[in-house]
């Protein structure tokens, strides 16, 4: 899209913006973080420029935030810290470092998850403080050190051990990523699969094509564990340590814990985990029991898509005979 058409769309849905109840310009102040503009971009994109579509999303996503109190999810530590350290140790996500543009890398272990630990709750709870999070205090802190505005990310999504039965835990991802999708769509920059079973290979070839162009061009299948190719936009130093050496997989155990970025006791979560618990104690706020937040209904093209990995997952299931045991990956 010509660059007039899109400055012409942003000053529209800012005009529409300046027209909402003032709690929405609220909680809008803690989304955009002193970029207002680049946040209107980024749900003009998830809308394909459609201003009132984009609009629609942008005012339904600040009162998802209202009515479940986000901008105080920061303060919600999730406790005992025994409970914690189960979630990190079954929703495998952390900061591995940074690109060369400054952009963070977060790590994925989207084959070892089992989401057994706990309730879909916490793990919701979990993956929106690490959100908010990334958007309220690592991005901002990228934008000053780098000097430019930094508003994305890069994900590392491990594959390593992806099983079929992986359809268990069909209800917790769908719920995160509907999430992702409806209030914190476009912080991606670019998604780098690595470590990729053939049950991946099946599934995405079925996926690839309901996929929108736009995230299509975000998808990147690498060759093994990815070194070489993320050599090329990172420091070695920033490596999910998955990525290190041929064949090493996300095995909890493969590394020290201070080098596993999804371990509890890696520098990330452990300034994570503080954060949340100081900024508890401030408000006298802590308190037991997981944070029940409202899942968005589904866009009817992703409904569509997670139909089609379920049915491929059940294909490739009938045709090794077993969907629990250890199939073919």
């Amino acid at each position: 899209m010509a660059s007039p058409a899109c400055d012409d769309a942003v000053e529209q849905l800012a005009r529409l913006l300046d027209q909402a109840e003032e709690p929405l310009k609220t909680t809008f102040q803690n989304v955009h973080q002193g970029y207002p503009t680049e946040t209107l971009v980024r749900f003009l994109k998830a809308r394909e420029w459609h201003v009132t579509k984009a609009h629609k999303m942008l005012v339904d996503s600040l009162n998802w935030r209202i009515q479940n109190e986000i901008d105080s999810i920061l303060e919600k530590p999730i406790i005992p810290v025994d409970l914690y350290r189960s979630i990190r140790e079954t929703q495998l996500v952390g900061l591995s470092g940074y690109s060369n543009e400054g952009l963070p890398v977060f790590a994925v272990g989207v084959g070892m998850s089992t989401y057994d630990k706990a309730s879909v709750n916490y793990y919701v709870q979990s993956h929106i403080q690490i959100n908010e999070y990334r958007d309220r205090i690592i991005l901002p802190m990228a934008t000053k050190k780098f000097g430019r505005p930094i508003s994305t990310c890069i994900k590392v999504l491990d594959m390593t051990g992806l099983k079929l039965s992986a359809l268990n835990q069909m209800k917790t991802l769908t719920a995160i990523s509907t999430v992702d999708d409806l209030n914190y769509p476009e912080k991606t920059e670019t998604y780098y699969i690595v470590n990729a079973p053939y049950i991946f290979s099946a599934c995405w070839k079925v996926v690839k094509p309901l996929l929108q162009e736009r995230t299509r061009k975000k998808v990147h299948v690498l060759r093994g564990c990815g070194r070489d190719e993320l050599l090329k936009i990172m420091d070695h130093s920033s490596l999910p340590h998955f990525c290190r050496r041929e064949g090493s997989g996300s095995s909890k155990h493969s590394s020290s814990d201070e080098d596993d970025c999804f371990s509890l006791d890696h520098q990330f979560h452990q300034e994570l985990y503080n954060f949340i618990k100081e900024q508890a104690l401030s408000q006298e706020l802590i308190k037991q029991g997981s944070m029940h937040v409202n899942i968005p209904d589904q866009d009817p093209e992703d409904a569509k898509i997670v139909e089609v990995i379920e049915a491929e997952f059940q294909k490739l299931g009938d045709q090794n005979g077993s969907i629990n045991g250890d199939n073919k990956e």
